[in-house]
């Protein structure tokens, strides 16, 4: 009966073609850093395990996580994944409103008691008892402990819903806070970023369909194959930091030539996130590339550090190893050293060839 009802079955019931299914099967396992040996494990279990119950909670947020979810890089693989997880609740797409969408919610939890796995965008609100954010008169606290009670596993989307993002800035007035302060039974993914990639969430969910596990997790609780490196190791400006050629203002000639963006406030030295590798809208590009600084969105409290437009004064616990602003006066020192013993060898080159002449 699983066979039947299963990822695959589905699929081709949709048209989608062997070869695709198989294409997008060996997709998750590059994009989740496994080896080639595993995509036959992932083949096997979209074949055989029935789709899996996802619960959607919309909590203190803005809706960006929601629009990034539903737009993957491939039409194709994100019509395939998100069509095959039986979203049961999702404030943003559902045509139910009020208790009948509870209801279906409220259904789902029963039916599937620890079988579905909980996505959570947004955070909870503690201030004066939860009532800056309720849904149906009820506080986010509340429906957020009693859906996750019978829940597989908790994926905090975005960074609302990890560190309480914006809402949770200084003073937070609402009391804001992050979905693993609220949820203490369950495994808590944190998938952060304002929005995350869509890319990221799917291959949390693919991980858990192959082995029945999460992921491993960073010491942070992120997805460590998404996670794991700082952007700056992948970014497509690093060249121009480790020569020293920092963009001064947005339309200066270095800007013009694609130089680094450190100096205009890039916190790629110190933002773990999968942007420079997997980037944006099918791969095309991410906010560096496309000419802003990243303002560090995946990391904790970056709406309360320095300000987006301002570079760090110093890159914490020697990231890189070097400090910028002296990188670029030692490279200039450098480039000025080398013009002068360049023009000191060529005068007394024409010198000499000047002497001969006079001699014959």
């Amino acid at each position: 009966m699983a066979k039947a009802n299963s990822y695959y079955n589905w699929a081709r019931s949709r048209g989608v073609s062997r070869r695709s299914f198989l294409k997008f099967c060996a997709l998750m396992g590059a994009m989740l850093g496994l080896d080639a040996s595993e995509v036959p494990k992932i083949v096997q279990a979209l074949e055989n395990k029935p789709r899996l119950p996802v619960i959607y909670l919309n909590l203190q947020e803005c809706t960006c996580c929601g629009e990034s979810f539903i737009r993957s890089a491939h039409p194709l693989i994100a019509d395939l994944i998100f069509n095959m997880i039986s979203l049961d609740y999702m404030e943003l797409l559902q045509a139910a409103a009020g208790a009948q969408a509870e209801a279906v919610r409220v259904k789902t939890m029963k039916d599937f008691q620890g079988k579905y796995l909980l996505v959570v965008e947004g955070s909870a609100t503690l201030g004066d008892g939860g009532v800056y954010c309720t849904l149906g008169g009820r506080t986010t606290e509340d429906i957020l402990k009693e859906t996750a009670e019978g829940a597989i596993a908790v994926i905090a989307y975005g960074s609302c819903a990890t560190n309480a993002c914006i809402q949770g800035a200084y003073p937070n007035p609402t009391q804001a806070v992050p979905v693993r302060r609220v949820v203490k039974n369950r495994p808590v993914i944190d998938v952060p970023g304002c929005p995350p990639i869509s890319e990221v969430i799917i291959g949390t969910i693919v991980h858990y369909l192959t082995f029945g596990e999460i992921p491993e997790l960073t010491n942070q609780g992120r997805p460590k194959a998404f996670y794991q490196h700082r952007i700056h190791d992948n970014c497509n400006r690093r060249a121009f930091f480790d020569a020293g050629q920092f963009v001064e203002a947005f339309d200066d000639a270095g800007a013009k030539q694609g130089w680094c963006l450190y100096k205009m406030g890039c916190k790629g030295p110190t933002t773990y996130n999968a942007c420079a590798i997997t980037q944006w809208n099918d791969g095309v590009s991410y906010p560096i590339k496309s000419g802003h600084p990243c303002i560090g969105c995946s990391e904790n409290n970056f709406y309360d550090n320095t300000p987006f437009y301002t570079h760090l004064a110093e890159i914490p616990n020697d990231a890189i190893g070097k400090d910028p602003d002296k990188i670029g006066k030692a490279v200039l020192a450098v480039a000025g050293l080398g013009v002068a013993v360049h023009g000191t060898a060529t005068a007394l080159v024409k010198s000499k060839e000047k002497s001969e002449k006079r001699k014959e």
